[in-house]
């Protein structure tokens, strides 16, 4: 049986842990908020769903913890918030098996910083999708079902194995590292079964930016409105505002050679545009894993005072797209707004709709952006 630790038990980690221990798994928790390990050592992953709350004992380490542990794990689950990857994948570096598996179970584009770390014979990508909450140590609230699409980085992958294959060859090389990726997922997807659905996608990449798309629309939108997402779509002007953001990074997404392809069920048709796809992955969202008191999860970091995933999300469509000449002055307006709501300038209201929409906040927001782009 594998060793598994998952690193990272916020509501989504959390709930992850209890439902492999359930599932049969050997798992155990490293995480750094030590309010959070002393609740799960007392009273185990409490995690509450429709048909009620469940318990589930699991080990668990404080960060602090880790140099104390020597016996390696083979999978290891990253779930720490996105700007948080480099140092949690450096601290379990020594502890990951030599055939290891690391996979980012996480929103944002962290699969080059697992990569650098472990190489990426050891990396495996993924994108989740649930609703959950934790705003108490060791409790989880966890709305809708897990969604989970994982794959290798396959371009990143044959470069570096044809780099060491000498007379093999590239197409040998490829062929190699395909069969070594098979490997890793067939290890991978039946632990992340036992906490739900999950696909294997051949291009984890181009899924990992369909997940943004999603994520530029509704995550941190809502969040400056101190809204439940289902709320916030609804204020005047603001359904609007969403799909543009996602049609944004969408068009980022291919400018930068990726692709359309499915996320959490939401199919593309045959010639859909950037645009309209970017509004289905909203409709998809508000449909399937939003109830009516669903906060995102950078609403749920801002009320906890804690730094949210701003940079990593909207920043990161802002960067790619002045890097590939792509205009995305939406996402230029909800960055701004969130980090002046993060730096303390701006409280987040319903008010901000307005920064958000038109003229105004344009001029607004630009007036506020505290840094480069």
């Amino acid at each position: 049986m594998p060793r598994i630790a998952v690193v990272g038990a916020g509501a989504n980690g959390a709930a992850i842990a209890a439902d492999l221990v359930r599932g049969g798994h050997d798992v155990e928790i490293i995480d750094p908020w030590a309010a959070n390990v002393d609740a799960i050592r007392r009273r185990g992953v409490e995690v509450e769903r429709a048909g009620g709350v469940v318990s589930t004992t699991v080990t668990a380490h404080h960060v602090s913890d880790v140099a104390t542990l020597r016996a390696p794990y083979d999978i290891v689950l990253v779930g720490v918030k996105a700007y948080d990857t480099r140092w949690a994948v450096e601290l379990v570096r020594p502890l990951v098996a030599a055939d290891g598996v690391v996979v980012g179970v996480q929103n944002g584009m962290t699969v080059p910083q697992i990569e650098a770390v472990v190489g990426p014979d050891r990396t495996l990508g993924c994108v989740i999708e649930v609703a959950a909450e934790m705003f108490v140590p060791g409790r989880v609230r966890q709305q809708t079902p897990m969604w989970f699409a994982v794959g290798a980085v396959g371009a990143a992958s044959v470069v570096g194995a044809a780099s060491v294959a000498g007379a093999v060859g590239v197409v040998d090389a490829a062929r190699a590292v395909g069969a070594a990726a098979a490997r890793r997922l067939e290890r991978v997807v039946p632990v992340l079964a036992s906490a739900g659905t999950v696909t294997v996608s051949d291009d984890i990449v181009s899924s990992k930016w369909m997940k943004l798309v999603a994520n530029a629309a509704e995550l941190v939108t809502s969040a400056v409105l101190d809204l439940p997402l289902a709320d916030a779509v609804r204020v005047d002007g603001m359904h609007d505002v969403m799909r543009e953001a996602g049609a944004e990074a969408a068009r980022v997404a291919i400018a930068g050679g990726r692709r359309l392809v499915p996320v959490f069920d939401v199919d593309v048709p045959q010639g859909r545009t950037p645009e309209g796809y970017a509004a289905d992955l909203l409709d998809g969202v508000l449909g399937s894993y939003t109830l009516p008191d669903t906060l995102t999860t950078v609403l749920q970091d801002w009320r906890k005072g804690r730094r949210a995933e701003i940079e990593e999300l909207n920043g990161h469509v802002v960067r790619e797209g002045a890097r590939l000449g792509i205009p995305t002055p939406v996402n230029e307006r909800v960055l701004a707004v969130a980090r002046r709501v993060e730096a303390g300038v701006l409280a987040a209201s319903p008010e901000n709709a307005s920064l958000l929409c038109g003229d105004r906040g344009d001029d607004g927001a630009r007036g506020h952006r505290g840094g480069g782009v």
